[in-house]
């Protein structure tokens, strides 16, 4: 009886000690992850949360081409093997802009909804280069300043749309997807994404390091919607998701009801439609004839921002706008890509005209700088099967 006595009075005091700090999304996450058997955030936890719908507003889709040679060519041991070990759910490649594989696992498909994670910030990204043409943001040189005066003063009035962009902003934001109370953590189950991006202070000169942060496109996103007076999944409906003729609605998660869309992660969608993202960038911009990105943008995107140190001290050859790059992949090709957490993956390789979708529970890490293991899987089916040029078929 003591001892349940003790149980109880230890519970009672942890629950009030969230409440004092205002923690008590810890039962979300409780609720999300440990109770559900698992330490961090599932692709298929969208339907425990507020989205937004972004839609294709003028019903026109724009269907991808099949390729002569699709689905010819079965994975194999070593490529089947690993994809039931990381769980994949989705696996498309597709050439010269046409699906020649596609496969998918555990009850999904083209239509599912599945969670982008951090692939959602390149969507971010593409979003600036907009409203940056469209003179809503005058250039990457604008400071964050002329948004939000929070970041006038101190460091912070230095910090510019480029140091967003290559997440080199010298925030204090914390990037950790085990401790529940580091900023990924808070913002994915809390209630307040503005809230939460106040307490952070830029600490450090904005654009000498590339260091990797969420709370960095979040707040992003607040300057693109502060900018154009719309929020995101507007912003994203009207300027990618309809031109782009996407075949399906995406749910964009968000913090609360009439709250701010998680933009550092959370696009739920499907392999055929996040590959459009893919598409659109190894096309400079142009989506069949029409210009939806500068792509002088696109390409400053997709290329390192090499000025910048990693925080080891070796040169940025990982990073551009929102986008990860990799240069000379097996000493053969330059590559560059969406990314999120559990290896979910938009994969661009402009020499060969590939490119490669990815979505599934787990991936294959190596050391913090270098390329996930896993990747080469993804790619290295696409080149050892597909790599040759092939006509459509429908």
């Amino acid at each position: 009886m003591k001892k349940l006595i003790i149980i109880v009075l230890v519970l009672v005091a942890a629950h009030f000690t969230l409440v004092l700090t205002n923690n008590t999304y810890i039962y979300t996450v409780l609720k999300m992850t440990v109770f559900k058997g698992q330490m961090s955030p599932s692709i298929d936890e969208y339907p425990e949360f507020v989205n937004d719908t972004v839609r294709n507003t003028n019903g026109q889709i724009q269907k991808w081409p099949l390729a002569r040679d699709y689905n010819s060519n079965e994975l194999g041991e070593e490529y089947a093997e690993a994809h039931n070990r990381l769980g994949s759910v989705a696996y498309l490649i597709i050439r010269n802009d046409s699906i020649c594989h596609e496969q998918y696992w555990d009850g999904f498909g083209p239509t599912s909804h599945s969670n982008s994670f951090s692939m959602a910030k390149s969507i971010v990204g593409a979003l600036t280069g907009i409203a940056i043409e469209e003179g809503f943001i005058e250039g990457v040189d604008q400071k964050v300043c002329d948004f939000f005066p929070k970041y006038c003063e101190g460091k912070a009035a230095d910090l510019t749309i480029e140091h967003l962009l290559t997440m080199s902003a010298g925030i204090n934001f914390d990037e950790s997807y085990i401790n529940p109370f580091s900023y990924p953590g808070r913002a994915n189950y809390g209630q307040d994404l503005w809230e939460l991006n106040k307490k952070y202070e830029v600490t450090q000169n904005p654009g000498e390091v590339f260091s990797y942060q969420s709370g960095v496109s979040q707040l992003l996103a607040f300057v693109v919607e502060e900018a154009v007076g719309k929020s995101l999944s507007e912003y994203a409906e009207e300027k990618l998701w309809t031109p782009m003729g996407a075949k399906n609605f995406a749910l964009w998660s968000k913090d609360h009801e009439g709250g701010h869309v998680k933009a550092f992660c959370c696009f739920n969608s499907n392999a055929r439609d996040f590959a459009r993202f893919g598409k659109l960038y190894e096309h400079n911009g142009v989506w069949d004839g029409d210009t939806l990105i500068p792509p002088q943008y696109v390409s400053k995107s997709v290329k390192p921002a090499d000025w910048l140190n990693e925080t080891n001290g070796e040169p940025n050859y990982r990073y551009g706008y929102q986008w990860w790059t990799h240069l000379n992949y097996k000493e053969s090709f330059d590559f560059f890509y969406m990314r999120g957490l559990k290896g979910q993956y938009v994969i661009v390789i402009p020499d060969k005209n590939l490119m490669v979708v990815r979505l599934g529970r787990e991936r294959q890490k190596r050391g913090k700088f270098e390329l996930p293991k896993d990747v080469e899987y993804w790619i290295d089916f696409a080149l050892e099967n597909y790599s040759s040029s092939g006509s459509s078929k429908s």
